[in-house]
């Protein structure tokens, strides 16, 4: 099977079985979700779920947050991992939304990224999700899922380098649903320990499949 025939099978699969594919975090605005997925790195979309509806009541837009320091926003989110240095990035990125894009949050990556607390996983989820781009998030389940079903070879030892390999072999419309269905893929059924291959749609194309 060549590497090509392999993406057309998944992908195929995936759009028919999994045509609607959308971020498990709960947010209604796009400071919500700039939020959450600030939140989310190495945590559950269920905890920070749990989490952030007090939060936002508390603090509903960039400018509440950024009128308060850290310290107030540590009780809110103690429950979730590194709650301090979360704290810290969260009150600062508030105020350099404020006071760099008016409280808007950007569509460009190069200007999320100046923002405190967010990454490249995180600017990619907010331009795939809020501006459907084709740029492609790699967490930790999109990096294990994909190399491990051969859309990336276990070569490809950085999240970076598998992004650019999923971002050169998926056409270019579907990159911000393939970053989810890779996520919920790996979330559900191609599980890190034990993955449900006997429940799997794709196996006919995974490399990993028992035959």
């Amino acid at each position: 099977m060549t590497l090509k025939q392999r993406y057309e099978g998944i992908i195929g699969w995936f759009e028919e079985n999994v045509p609607v594919a959308e971020s498990e975090l709960r947010y209604h605005s796009p400071w919500q979700l700039l939020v959450a997925v600030i939140l989310s790195a190495q945590c559950t979309d269920k905890r920070v779920n749990i989490t952030t509806p007090a939060l936002f009541e508390r603090f509903p837009t960039p400018q509440a947050m950024a009128e308060v320091e850290a310290d107030e926003i540590y009780p809110y989110i103690k429950s979730i991992s590194y709650p301090n240095n979360k704290a810290r990035n969260l009150a600062a990125c508030a105020r350099r939304l404020v006071e760099d894009h008016d409280g808007i949050v950007p569509s460009d990556r190069e200007k999320l990224l100046k923002l405190p607390g967010v990454g490249r996983k995180t600017a990619n989820v907010i331009g795939a999700v809020l501006f459907d781009k084709p740029v492609m998030a790699v967490d930790t389940h999109v990096y294990r899922v994909a190399r491990r079903i051969g859309l990336a070879p276990l070569t490809a030892k950085t999240p970076l380098a598998v992004e650019l390999i999923l971002t050169e072999n998926i056409p270019a419309p579907l990159i911000p649903r393939a970053h989810h269905w890779l996520i919920l893929h790996g979330r559900y059924v191609c599980t890190a320990r034990k993955p449900h291959c006997e429940e799997c749609g794709i196996a006919p194309w995974c490399k990993s499949s028992p035959k």
